[in-house]
């Protein structure tokens, strides 16, 4: 009883650690073979916000894990080139995601303001109907 009631603790767990696009082509997968159940996958992904998180968390957890999991070569000062290397890297990913995130941001300001312009327009261009008639 208790594996049929948890294959699908199973089966989210392997597709988080295979990333995005194992959960989409589960997905389309699922709408071939019934489309109700690539429908729901669809649901699903987006409810849990897996499908709009701004990174991979399996991609960066690998990344972090690689980093750790690595043996001293034995040369120190190649040890230290290394993690000072890869203290670079992840800062400046770091830098890149918070770029991108302001950069969306600006993009969604922009088009808010467009749109509120556009409304403010046609609200001075529309003439407003008489009251008496």
């Amino acid at each position: 009883m208790s594996s049929v009631a948890t294959w699908p603790g199973r089966a989210e767990t392997w597709l988080d650690e295979r990333g995005k696009g194992a959960w989409i082509a589960a997905m389309v997968l699922g709408f071939i073979l019934f489309w109700p159940v690539g429908l729901a996958l669809l649901f699903y992904m987006i409810w849990s916000r897996r499908m709009f998180n701004g990174r991979c968390t399996s991609r960066h957890d690998r990344f972090h894990n690689a980093r750790h999991a690595w043996r001293s070569t034995g040369n120190s000062a190649f040890d230290t080139y290394k993690a000072e290397t890869l203290r670079r890297l992840e800062e400046e990913q770091q830098a890149f995601e918070e770029f991108l995130q302001r950069l969306r941001e600006a993009k969604d300001k922009a088009e808010f303001d467009q749109f509120m312009d556009d409304r403010a327009r046609r609200a001075r261009e529309t003439p407003e109907a008489p009251a008496g008639a």
